[in-house]
């Protein structure tokens, strides 16, 4: 696989411009024939991965994972999708980022023997004084949340989704070294190097509350990969993120960050998103998108400052699905756990163009959404500490750190890592209506229905 060369390389003389004008018609008329088809979604869940607890007292509930689920199904969403059973990455593929070391510590250690891993907690950042704690299965954890961004990735990078989603992946903050902000292993970057793998450009957007700091250290020197962050910046974790952190070496320029203030609401958020987006799509030229929708940066959650409302956030994804670009969509931040359920179901279903109504329906987690039993959200009553001459300032400040770039950087010609393999049945099936009897020892058997598939009723 070779990685392909900027386009604007082939038609840099002046002699050329008729062939430019061309390419650029068959490229619109592309893109108008894509936003006609129906977008293809590909979505990932493992049903295990809302079993894993942190601890009583901490914000981090794996279980919203579940709820979320739960809701999806209750609005039949997942009809409109390919559902898939994500694989646990391996410890090979989570090697492509983190240090073996600090994988091999995730691995021992465990509640039972945190007294032998004293200094090696220290050094990784885990144990019960930090914001990481050590957890039965925290690998296990951090691996089914990393394979199912992998999976996305790779459906993504062999053209077989437009959309993929993995509401339980976004672990922004992890390091290559080292877990941080209630992150272990950093399913994004391990996400975006396979993508690179295709493309030659890739774009990260974070929007979580906060400053998505692992992923833009991870890519802080090359121009491959762009980032954009929009978070609440000040006396707030992780504390990095200000507007003239903008990248190093090769990639400088490259790091875009919005460092923002309490109570930003929809309109403020979108006009400071969408025109940073545009001109991000004209500059970079991305081949492929990440886009982290952390919910932490809605109304009414525990940690997050910010009042979006769940259309305020959902329009900055819809935004993005409109570029008709092979998109990435992953989870975050969120420690309310039943407007993160809203939000992210919410978000699914704009991603699948499927209107869904505000009465929750009946599922196993009904309860949660008392006492209206509502999916939106009304915001919250508090000031927007934004001013519009401080936002306006933020947006032209960045909109010329792009506009200084030289163009979408192109690629040098050379011989890339394979892509994983996706294995296939072995079963060609003649009539898809039809389900083939299940290979045994003796060549009969009845088929057994997948604990993968997916069904009206779900237990």
């Amino acid at each position: 696989i070779i990685a392909p060369l900027c386009c604007c390389c082939c038609f840099c003389s002046l002699p050329s411009i008729s062939i430019h004008i061309e390419h650029k018609e068959h490229k619109e008329h592309k893109e108008h024939k894509r936003k006609m088809t129906k977008t293809r979604v590909s979505y990932f869940y493992h049903p295990e991965v809302g079993h894993f607890y942190y601890g009583p007292s901490h914000p981090m509930k794996p279980h919203r994972l579940k709820l979320a689920h739960h809701l999806i199904l209750g609005y039949d969403i997942y009809k409109e999708m390919d559902c898939f059973r994500p694989h646990p990455a391996l410890m090979g593929e989570m090697t492509q980022f983190h240090s073996e070391e600090y994988l091999a510590f995730l691995k021992k250690c465990s509640p039972d023997n945190l007294r032998q891993y004293h200094a090696q907690m220290q050094r990784f950042n885990a144990g019960e004084y930090t914001d990481c704690p050590v957890f039965d299965g925290v690998l296990e954890f951090s691996s089914l949340s990393a394979g199912a961004s992998l999976d996305g990735a790779v459906q993504l990078a062999q053209g077989q989704c437009d959309v993929a989603i993995n509401w339980s992946g976004g672990l922004h903050h992890a390091k290559k070294a080292e877990a941080s902000g209630f992150c272990y292993v950093n399913d994004i970057v391990l996400a975006i190097l396979e993508l690179l793998k295709v493309h030659a450009r890739v774009l990260y957007i974070d929007i979580d509350v906060h400053h998505g700091d692992g992923v833009e250290e991870a890519f802080y020197c090359t121009d491959r990969v762009m980032t954009l962050s929009l978070h609440k910046y000040g006396d707030f974790f992780p504390g990095t993120g200000h507007s003239s952190e903008t990248g190093a070496k090769e990639g400088t320029g490259f790091s875009v960050n919005a460092p923002l203030q309490s109570g930003m609401c929809d309109n403020t958020y979108r006009d400071l998103f969408q025109p940073l987006l545009d001109k991000i799509m004209e500059v970079f030229q991305p081949g492929a998108i990440v886009l982290q929708c952390g919910a932490d940066s809605i109304a009414g959650d525990r940690l997050g400052p910010f009042n979006l409302t769940l259309k305020g956030h959902a329009a900055c994804v819809e935004y993005v699905k409109s570029k008709c670009i092979p998109t990435l969509v992953l989870g975050g931040g969120g420690y309310t756990i039943r407007n993160v359920a809203r939000l992210w179901c919410y978000e699914t279903s704009v991603l699948v163009d499927k209107e869904i109504p505000n009465e929750i329906p009946f599922n196993d987690y009904y309860e949660y959404y008392a006492p209206d039993f509502e999916l939106h959200l009304k915001k919250e009553n508090m000031d927007n500490m934004n001013s519009k001459e401080s936002l306006e300032a933020i947006k032209v400040e960045l909109l010329q750190q792009l506009q200084n770039l030289q163009g979408a950087p192109s690629v040098q010609m050379q011989q890339v890592p394979p892509l994983f393999q996706v294995q296939k049945d072995e079963h060609k099936e003649d009539n898809p209506d039809v389900r083939p009897t299940a290979k045994t020892k003796h060549g009969d058997g009845d088929r057994k229905a997948h604990q993968a598939e997916f069904y009206d009723q779900v237990d």
